[in-house]
């Protein structure tokens, strides 16, 4: 049984890795270097469909045997910058956040004297989730309502960046993100690999990279370092994995590696690396630190885990240790394979095979995440919905962990029905999740976050019979839990029976002050209450964990208003305007609070904003006219007048009493 206790990220790495000698710092000036990562290609992805790829490959060093440290885009890549695998940096899927005491590779190298860039193409790596440090410049711009973009996009803007003259050295890390399902490669690709539209994809973003070298080439200062890297794979049904982050087969995680620049002899390495050492590489390039890099290619036993359908189901977590020919993965049991005799993985060879000391004590000794890992990230619906069309979306729910826990391999039929159920209920297509959900159910009855969320989509559908019935079945399966508690008690929250939520929400909070979820729901039963400074309170809280929407801002600022905190009111009422543009419709609001704080100008601007259809018009008129008398305008006889005719039963007694309309 693998150690459930975390053990110091430095053993970690010491327990996989040989020591050697450090290689020769890079010659002076240290030279530019280019990171770039390509989201999604296998291994086998390189070739025909990838001329770019191979253009740098002929003048640099490839390793055939590179392996990811996990299936998925946001931990692989905090691999990448942190050179630790996920049981040392701490995030094993998406939508987690890095800690800010892990340095980062850009930080290190911006301390240096480097200038820093990064261009993203997906949301799954925006800035919020921790990798932005050190960067001057993070480019995650995906465009109104987009999670993504193509790689041509994101190659324009790296392009211009490198346009910008510069004496210091520049670290620049592009990242393509093209090769994702669904797989709709634009054209020549679309037609030349309409019977592979993934490969198609792969092309397509290799013709971008050979724009991006060549600018890199032609543009950076100083010589030239380039590293090429995907961070997963993707399964196209090998193993029954259609897509990627459940499994830990060739498909999944050998990926492509190249390294080109000073001190790289050109050729290919049949020894198996890790793609964490993508780190190591980089400071040593830039005269940091040469320890553990690709220059010396001495590494024992590489790790790498797949977490994911353990921290979201419950199921058995997965590490896996690469030696020599020889890859292991565990999870419940073992499974061993000649990766070079058997490249598809279909004879298992763990009956008798002799595993070394060092790969078993590997094996071992990787620290499992705690069940409490599954706890989600403080993401407010609109990002939830972006990681959703991007194919990723997590547990929301701590998981069951029990010793007859499936094996994720075993469980390989589910998954294209987990993913499916899981994009429905976040976009709140309820009605449609119901029945996946069900299935799950039956397929896996100790699924907590399957049973919640049937419990859950029954309850906003006002299916009251329905979702009591399956809270009582996620109390089964999880006797005491806080999760199935919250959960009940948002579903009380949002009906008729509301104050029964309150005391629970009240306990809740009390244990557990940071659950967003309960303290979203506790701060509507306090608006309900009437107890408005509570409300507030924990709205403020609340969005200081994650970003508000416009329409939640608005409100506060509505709040904040009936308090009489004029200044926090119209700060929530201009980030209001900020986000929602020409949606927002507190303009009244907002200049009423600019002529209370004497801010003339402002309120007259806030003011003339409020249309005719307002149904607080009139209010908006007698506003207006008060500010005209105070700013003097030479029109402000003419907009009292229109005021009076305006006026509704509330704005006429205001009118006849205001003193500024006497002259």
């Amino acid at each position: 049984m693998l150690r459930r206790a975390l053990i110091p990220a430095i053993l970690l790495l010491s327990a996989c890795a040989k020591s050697t000698p450090p290689s020769p710092p890079p010659a002076a000036p240290r030279p530019s270097i280019l990171l770039v990562t390509l989201d999604t290609t296998r291994a086998d992805a390189i070739g025909p469909a990838t001329p770019s790829f191979n253009a740098l490959a002929s003048r640099g060093l490839s390793f055939a045997q590179a392996y990811a440290t996990v299936p998925q885009t946001l931990p692989s890549h905090c691999s990448m910058m942190t050179g630790l695998y996920p049981g040392g940096h701490g995030v094993h899927e998406n939508a987690r956040y890095l800690p800010d005491n892990q340095p980062l590779i850009a930080e290190r190298l911006h301390g240096a004297g480097y200038r820093t860039a990064a261009f993203v193409s997906a949301f799954a790596l925006a800035r919020r989730f921790g990798l932005g440090r050190g960067f001057d410049v993070y480019d995650e711009d995906f465009g109104k309502d987009r999670a993504e973009r193509a790689a041509k996009e994101t190659t324009d803007r790296a392009v211009a960046y490198l346009t910008q003259p510069s004496q210091q050295p520049t670290f620049l890390w592009v990242h393509y993100y093209d090769p994702h399902y669904p797989y709709t490669p634009p054209e020549p690709y679309r037609t030349r690999f309409a019977k592979n539209p993934y490969l198609g994809e792969v092309a397509s973003m290799d013709e971008q990279l050979g724009r991006l070298i060549q600018a890199f080439d032609e543009r950076a200062p100083g010589t030239k370092a380039i590293l090429l890297v995907s961070d997963h794979g993707e399964g196209l049904g090998e193993h029954g994995e259609a897509q990627h982050g459940n499994l830990l087969y060739q498909a999944t995680m050998r990926v492509p590696l190249l390294i080109a620049g000073p001190g790289i002899a050109a050729g290919t390495s049949n020894e198996p690396v890790s793609t964490r050492r993508v780190y190591h590489t980089i400071l040593d390039w830039a005269g940091i630190d040469a320890a553990q890099s690709l220059r010396a290619q001495h590494e024992k036993v590489l790790l790498a885990e797949s977490m994911k359908p353990f921290l979201d189901y419950g199921w058995q977590p997965q590490v896996m240790a690469v030696e020599g020919k020889l890859k292991t993965i565990l999870a419940g049991r073992t499974e061993v394979y000649d990766v070079i005799a058997d490249p598809a993985e279909m004879h298992d060879l763990s009956a008798a095979a002799n595993l070394s000391r060092e790969t078993r004590a590997a094996l071992r000794d990787y620290p499992i995440p705690s069940a409490d890992a599954a706890k989600p990230s403080n993401l407010d619906d609109e990002s939830q919905r972006k990681l959703a069309s991007l194919g990723y979306v997590s547990s929301g729910t701590k998981p069951v962990v029990r010793k007859n826990a499936p094996r994720p391999a075993d469980m390989a039929s589910l998954f294209p029905i987990l993913d499916r159920a899981s994009g429905l209920f976040v976009r709140n297509q309820y009605a449609e999740a119901i029945p996946l959900l069900e299935e799950i159910r039956k397929k896996d009855p100790h699924n907590l976050d399957a049973a919640l969320r049937l419990a859950s989509a029954h309850s906003a559908l006002g299916h009251e019979r329905q979702a009591l019935d399956a809270f009582n079945k996620a109390e089964a399966i999880a006797p005491g839990s806080r999760d199935v508690r919250t959960y009940l008690a948002l579903h009380y929250a949002r009906g008729r029976e509301w104050e029964r939520a309150v005391p629970m929400l009240e306990q809740i909070v009390a244990e557990e002050p940071d659950r967003l979820p309960a303290l979203e729901a506790l701060a509507v039963t306090r608006e309900r209450q009437r107890r408005i400074e509570e409300a507030v309170r924990l709205r403020q809280k609340i969005y200081a964990m994650r970003s508000p929407s416009g329409a939640e801002l608005a409100r506060l600022g509505e709040m904040e208003m009936t308090l009489g905190r004029t200044a926090d009111a119209i700060q929530s009422f201009e980030q209001a305007r900020t986000l929602q543009g020409t949606k927002f419709t507190h303009d009244l609001e907002l200049g009423v609070l600019y002529l209370a704080d004497r801010r003339l100008q402002e309120a007259k601007d806030a003011l003339d904003r409020v249309p005719p259809s307002h149904p607080g018009y009139a209010m908006a008129l007698f506003k207006r006219a008060q500010v005209s008398v105070l700013l003097d305008e030479p029109d402000q006889a003419a907009r009292i007048e229109r005021a009076r005719q305006r006026a509704d039963a509330t704005t006429r007694v205001l009118i006849e009493r205001e003193r500024l309309f006497i002259k």
